[in-house]
């Protein structure tokens, strides 16, 4: 491993997640805001306890109660006149309905001079739900459309129609309380009732639209199931205030000053990178083997969120296949690297928050008999990426503003 272009790594991607952390956002959404009557928080997502923290922390005496809703691991200490819960994700879990039972408690008896000041980020689509059908068939449908490779708005299109909480039915619970959403963005466009699924947001989507996915991925859906994707969500919402802060436009833009501090100049390929992990992968190889010999350090920047198709039984998640992939074609580089990471710290089912490669890495994979081919086969980047210490681990980082991939060259 190069150690000196693996150091460069973790210091992007450090100053990076940094500049992106909600607590400022949270204070500048906050600031001069007048509440007039009670002030009931609910925050829901990977970032909901950061988020929170930042509120209560503006609010002071002005906040009546609490309930917080967040990743395991995520809660980082109890926050004053609320209860924080962790739930499960990517698949919601009977914490997740637990904690959404909560939150709806706290705003049933809001009156119409009160404000249910709603943080959201990123994961709420399982951290907050009220399933309108058996939590273990929406375990199984969401765990389908994980496996199948559907996008997020293709999976939150069928799910916020299963959900009691999802597709802006949660501001209808609030009424006639005013909801004010503070919104962190992780979804490419920021659509608003797609991140999270829009609990405070009239859906966009239709009954039409949930049933072509069901038939583009052979969905296997019970009649209650599908009775609810023949529901429609609500189309319009008097109650709702908006604000949307952090994107991983601004992330993009944070790593690529990082990259500009240590020497390199940064080039943005795109901010909306949505294709298949390892193709993403194989294609910053390629971009590194073009400037092979370049006469300057660069940085290649690709925003966004890939998506891996399950054809194996192994342990990963997309920023790690994402690295993984580019491994082959940037070996025997010297002075190459790849490396992607989820902003909130996690990706897939794993404690690592993406994956380093660089001109080293597919020997070492050989020399312990790994083929990458085989590995991306199984989806178990984790395992052959911490055979060679190349899981970049963060632990939680309290925003998400979708993923980020770095080629460095020089």
């Amino acid at each position: 491993m190069n150690s000196r272009l693996r150091a460069n790594a973790d210091t992007i991607l450090r100053q990076a997640i940094h500049a992106v952390l909600p607590d400022e956002a949270v204070r500048r959404a906050l600031e001069d805001r007048q509440f007039p009557g009670r002030v009931l928080l609910v925050a829901a997502g990977k970032a909901a306890w950061q988020m929170a923290h930042a509120a209560v922390l503006c609010l002071g005496d002005r906040l009546s109660a609490g309930v917080v809703v967040t990743k395991y691991g995520h809660v980082k200490g109890e926050l004053p006149r609320c209860t924080c819960y962790e739930a499960g994700h990517p698949v919601p879990d009977e914490n997740s309905f637990r904690a959404t039972q909560a939150a709806l408690e706290l705003v049933a008896d809001a009156a119409a001079g009160d404000t249910v000041l709603f943080l959201l980020s990123g994961g709420g689509s399982a951290l907050f739900e009220k399933p309108l059908i058996p939590g273990g068939e929406l375990q199984d449908i969401t765990s389908q459309l994980l496996a199948c490779g559907a996008d997020i708005v293709e999976m939150n299109t069928v799910r916020k129609r299963l959900s009691g909480v999802k597709g802006g039915r949660f501001a209808e619970a609030c009424a006639p309380a005013k909801v004010y959403a503070v919104v962190l963005s992780d979804i490419i466009g920021d659509p608003l009732d797609m991140i999270a699924s829009g609990p405070a947001c009239p859906d966009s989507t239709t009954c039409a639209d949930a049933l072509a996915v069901v038939s583009k991925y052979s969905l296997r859906l019970s009649d209650q199931a599908m009775a609810c994707l023949h529901s429609e969500t609500p189309k319009q919402l008097d109650n709702v205030e908006t604000r949307i802060t952090g994107s991983v436009r601004e992330l993009c833009a944070a790593a690529a000053d990082a990259c500009r501090g240590l020497g390199y100049e940064p080039v943005l390929l795109t901010d909306r990178l949505c294709c298949q992990a390892k193709e993403a992968g194989s294609f910053l190889a390629s971009v590194l083997k073009t400037h092979e010999n370049t006469d300057r350090p660069l940085a290649f920047l690709a925003g966004g969120e890939t998506v891996v198709h399950l054809t194996g039984h192994g342990l990963g998640g997309r920023n790690q296949e994402l690295a993984l992939a580019a491994a082959p074609g940037i070996a025997g580089m010297a002075n190459a690297a790849v490396f992607s990471v989820g902003s909130d710290g996690t990706d897939g089912p794993t404690d690592a928050a993406g994956g380093y490669v660089d001109g080293d890495t597919a020997a070492a994979l050989a020399a312990k008999g790994l083929s990458v081919h085989d590995v991306l086969a199984d989806n178990d980047a984790y395992h052959a990426l911490q055979a060679v210490d190349g899981l970049i681990v963060t632990g939680p980082t309290g925003t998400n503003v979708n993923d980020v991939a770095v080629a460095l060259v020089q």
